[in-house]
């Protein structure tokens, strides 16, 4: 029965540091548009898109992981 627990949190485990390396993929997608957009001379309206898609995507991952207590070290 206590292993029936301790599976289930090694599962929980695995699936934050899942998590978190799609949180890290996300910023770093997010960090590489906002770049972009300070590269591009011209006004573009698809590399603002882009960067305002990143930017939402990586918060709205970041605000479940908060409500999941997931622990948002250092790593990155």
């Amino acid at each position: 029965m206590f292993r029936l627990f301790r599976k289930r949190s090694s599962v929980r485990q695995e699936f934050d540091d899942r998590f978190m390396q799609l949180l890290q993929e996300l910023k770093e997608e997010w960090e590489q548009a906002r770049e972009l957009e300070e590269l591009v001379r011209d006004y573009d309206e698809q590399v603002i898109a882009k960067r305002k898609i990143a930017e939402s995507k990586y918060f709205n991952m970041f605000k479940e992981a908060k409500e999941r207590n997931i622990r948002l070290n250092r790593r990155f």
